[in-house]
């Protein structure tokens, strides 16, 4: 990845997937450039669901896929992972007491996941976010909370997230030079959207993002999906 000058970084469900006409749109117009636009896949799923998507989608190997909210991070065709991130995030994470404190709130349905870097829940009931939120300060536990689409929370190491995910990678491999457009369409995206970056919130956005205030490097695009990640790269990155 390192001498990379042109990178997409991108979610994955409903921004760069979910309009495979848009899709097939994007990918061939990145192959027509003189440049490679590298690309650098920034998801909730975990690994193994985020690699079907891929196999399923027929989507272009990325150069990093980082899954589970920004809790993992895997590099080139082998997804090896990144245990140096792995580490750095572990070192301040107490997911025992995150679940602990989960069980005594009403509304939270823990997720099965074969990870442990975040724990995840289905909200059946939104009071349960704030509660959550405060008997973990009340606590202090060390976390990240991230609720999104109205339905999902998750609770993460404090160091972690998509945007410190994605400047990690910018700056253990030295691209922070390199011609980036970011992208998303939901809550889980916002700290990604908002590194100061050129970023497209697509037009299928969660509205959460769709009320964000207004900022002159974040790009509302009209169309939903990779159709959007098409509208904002020739509005940033015309060369």
């Amino acid at each position: 990845m390192n001498g990379a000058t042109h990178l997409l970084a991108t979610d994955l469900d409903g921004t760069l997937v979910g309009d495979r006409a848009g899709l097939k749109e994007l990918l061939d117009f990145y192959e027509q450039q003189p440049y490679e636009v590298g690309l650098i896949y920034i998801t909730g799923r975990h690994l193994a669901s985020a690699r079907q998507l891929i196999a399923d989608e027929g989507l272009p190997i990325p150069k990093a896929l980082v899954t589970d909210v920004g809790t993992e991070i895997y590099m080139g065709t082998g997804f090896l992972k990144d245990e140096h991130w792995e580490a750095h995030l572990m070192d301040d994470w107490a997911p025992e007491q995150v679940e602990a404190l989960a069980k005594t709130i009403d509304g939270l349905a823990p997720q099965d996941l074969p990870v442990t870097s975040r724990r995840s829940y289905h909200v059946t009931d939104a009071q349960a976010v704030e509660q959550f939120r405060n008997l973990l300060e009340a606590e202090q536990v060390p976390h990240k909370l991230i609720f999104s689409g109205g339905k999902d929370l998750d609770i993460l190491p404090p160091n972690s997230g998509k945007g410190q995910a994605l400047r990690y990678l910018l700056e253990r491999h030295e691209i922070s030079d390199a011609k980036l457009l970011v992208a998303g369409d939901s809550g889980n995206d916002l700290e990604m959207l908002t590194l100061g970056f050129p970023s497209v919130i697509v037009g299928n956005a969660q509205p959460e993002l769709k009320t964000h205030e207004e900022h002159p490097l974040i790009f509302r695009a009209n169309r939903h999906c990779a159709g959007g990640i098409y509208e904002a790269w020739n509005h940033f990155h015309v060369d």
